[in-house]
């Protein structure tokens, strides 16, 4: 121990004067997209018929298109994927049945009513630029993004894998963050989140250069088919940040059909005999 005689300590204010203006403390909040999979969504025997039936299908699909929210124009832009618009009751079931726990666990509660649906394909450098789905839905502020994924075993092309980004909020404005989490294109699993979250697809590589060897998705697009008010003085929450952040890849004028094709679908009810929940939490005597 030291020689010297202790003397109590005593608490200084720092005034903020006496700090660079760049050290006053101003935060930015990064905030994660709520994103929920689950895995054997249609099972072993369903999900390889259905890649069969895509891989069947080559000569029915076409290049996807992205959308100019600016001029309305259609183009290729930052996109390098083939679409297929297709329509199924058996999926279509499947989605309605699981929708009342994807939107438990997600923290949404809008009453969601019909779906688009397309088939995709991504072969040799099939990517997707960052985005958002607000030109695929009326009000994104309470649609939601659905991916599910098909693939033959072994998988026959790399890469592929969706970056859902986060959300900065930040002075009363928002943007996509730099930071994201990455999600693997798994067969017979699907990913829920919402359409206003910015995501893209990285390139994929498809060495065989065999159609049957792409990494195939069902994308769908789960919406109320109509805008809905938020009640006033409510708080915005991540659902209405991540549409805030999106508007601006929203199209300034309402087009009457997708712009690859897909039409939209009502979602039957959900069934109660195959309903998915939430398992009841134990209870100990």
């Amino acid at each position: 121990m030291s020689g010297y005689p202790m003397e109590p300590a005593t608490a200084a204010k720092i005034s903020t004067r006496a700090l660079p203006p760049s050290d006053q403390w101003s935060p930015a909040l990064v905030v994660p997209a709520p994103v929920c999979r689950f895995e054997n969504f249609l099972g072993s025997e369903r999900a390889d018929s259905l890649l069969e039936y895509a891989i069947s299908r080559r000569p029915d699909f076409t290049a996807g298109t992205v959308l100019d929210p600016l001029t309305g124009q259609v183009s290729h832009k930052g996109r390098d994927s083939l679409v297929f618009p297709v329509t199924s009751e058996v999926f279509g079931q499947h989605l309605a049945d699981c929708l009342p726990l994807v939107q438990e666990y997600l923290d949404q509660r809008a009453a969601l009513t019909q779906s688009l649906t397309v088939l995709t394909a991504h072969g040799e450098g099939g990517h997707y630029g960052m985005h958002t789905d607000a030109s695929r839905v009326r009000d994104v502020s309470t649609a939601l993004s659905a991916v599910y994924y098909l693939h033959r075993r072994p998988r026959g092309f790399g890469g592929g894998q969706l970056r859902l980004y986060d959300t900065v909020v930040e002075d009363h404005r928002v943007r996509p963050a730099e930071s994201y989490r990455t999600i693997e294109p798994e067969h017979d699993t699907i990913v829920f989140f919402p359409a206003g979250a910015f995501h893209e697809v990285v390139p994929s590589t498809c060495p065989s250069g065999r159609f049957a060897d792409h990494r195939f998705t069902l994308t769908t697009w789960i919406s109320s088919g109509e805008s809905a008010q938020r009640p006033p003085g409510a708080p915005a929450g991540i659902w209405q940040w991540l549409a805030h952040a999106a508007e601006s890849t929203r199209p300034i004028q309402d087009l009457a059909r997708d712009h690859d094709g897909a039409g939209p679908t009502p979602l039957p009810p959900a069934d109660p005999a195959t309903r998915r929940r939430l398992p009841a939490p134990r209870t100990t005597p």
